[in-house]
């Protein structure tokens, strides 16, 4: 693990996801499990890459006016997504077989395909009260199991007909609060071990140098033709997860 060849990898996933982040507001926990799991497996990828998703969208999720508002109407979808991470580890945790890789595959290549298509979910009206709770189990469910809280979660947000500030900000708490609870979670059964935690904090740094580099160039370049491209890029990341381990 301490090898400086993986180090190199390391620094430079989180580089690139932290650059992908800043130029789009998403992608980095995708970007890093998609890399990191071909060499070290979901489990120790899932958990490298906790600590700079917790601060890279508790950045994102806090850093406007907005949020207490938006964390009003979302509460009932993040406390569900927060009772179902834990289900999903406890999965994760006892599973031994190559199903996390794939499902993670699986998900990675639906995130580029559902984005390239962009298909929109209709607004959830006067089933919002019991629709956000539901939305975010499936959410919780899902994240726990493969460490990627993008689908469906992604969508439904979305469908609830933010500003884009707002929308930002969403995505930032949905994301946030769930890589803390899978924190939890992955302590509580024995997944985050020391040294994957001090691995995970020390990524942090370029995780923030890619974020901050991501911020600075995003009215520089392209916004629209970056994302497709990072799109199709993710769609060939979980093909060559689902390759390596659906043998």
């Amino acid at each position: 693990m301490w090898q400086a060849e993986n180090l190199a990898l390391v620094a430079l996933t989180f580089l690139v996801a932290g650059f992908v982040k800043g130029i789009v507001g998403l992608g980095l926990p995708t970007i890093v499990l998609g890399i990191l799991t071909t060499t070290y497996g979901i489990t120790p990828a899932i958990a490298i890459m906790l600590v700079p998703s917790l601060v890279t969208n508790a950045i994102q999720g806090l850093g406007g006016q907005t949020s207490l508002a938006v964390l009003r109407r979302l509460w009932p979808l993040l406390l569900a997504a927060a009772v179902g991470i834990v289900v999903g580890a406890g999965v994760l945790a006892r599973s031994s077989g190559s199903g996390p890789a794939v499902a993670l595959g699986l998900l990675i290549m639906l995130h580029g395909c559902v984005s390239l298509l962009g298909p929109r979910l209709p607004h959830p009206g006067r089933h919002e009260r019991w629709l956000s709770p539901l939305a975010g189990l499936a959410n919780g469910l899902i994240t726990g199991f493969t460490g990627s809280a993008i689908l469906p979660g992604m969508l439904y947000i979305q469908a609830l007909g933010f500003d884009k500030e707002r929308l930002v900000q969403a995505m930032g708490l949905l994301f946030g609060i769930s890589t803390l609870v899978l924190m939890v979670a992955f302590a509580r059964y024995e997944l985050l071990t020391p040294d994957l935690a001090l691995l995970s904090a020390l990524a942090l740094a370029p995780a923030l140098l890619g974020l901050w580099f991501g911020g600075r160039l995003r009215r520089r370049i392209a916004e629209e033709r970056f994302r497709r491209l990072l799109y199709f890029v993710l769609i060939l990341l979980g093909a060559a997860i689902i390759w390596r381990n659906a043998g």
